[in-house]
């Protein structure tokens, strides 16, 4: 049966429209810096939000899609990158752990410098979001 990927496909493009709004100079130089970091901060909760669906999906697709023993093998996250890979919903687990680390990240204490960095890797992880979904499409079947 395949997945509804309706909710995964609002999410990346949020994600993907926050982003570009957020890069956009004659966007962002109408804001004030309350403005501006407003913007970021939403940046960053689609990232957050759009970075859990992902994985959950990848779980999710592996266990409609692979033989029962499989689907149950990933048991940490890092895992689950790694067997998504192997199947083709994403080309590099490792960039994806970078995008773990980044999300266990903002569940901590506000931090300026933390969430400028956050930021940056949600700027890289729209693209990789968008390419996941594309792969899923393709596989969910």
């Amino acid at each position: 049966m395949p997945l509804d990927l309706a909710s995964l496909r609002d999410a990346v493009g949020a994600t993907e429209t926050a982003v570009a709004r957020s890069q956009d100079p004659l966007f962002m130089n109408g804001l004030d810096e309350v403005g501006r970091q407003l913007v970021r901060s939403g940046v960053i909760q689609h990232f957050e939000f759009t970075y859990e669906l992902c994985w959950k999906f990848i779980q999710r697709w592996m266990t409609t899609n692979r033989p029962d023993g499989e689907a149950l093998l990933p048991r940490t996250r890092k895992d689950l990158f790694r067997s998504a890979a192997r199947y083709g919903l994403i080309s590099d687990p490792e960039q994806w752990f970078v995008f773990g680390d980044a999300r266990n990240v903002t569940a901590q204490a506000y931090d300026r410098s933390k969430a400028d960095l956050v930021y940056a890797i949600a700027v890289t992880f729209a693209p990789e979001a968008r390419k996941f979904l594309i792969s899923l499409e393709k596989l969910n079947d």
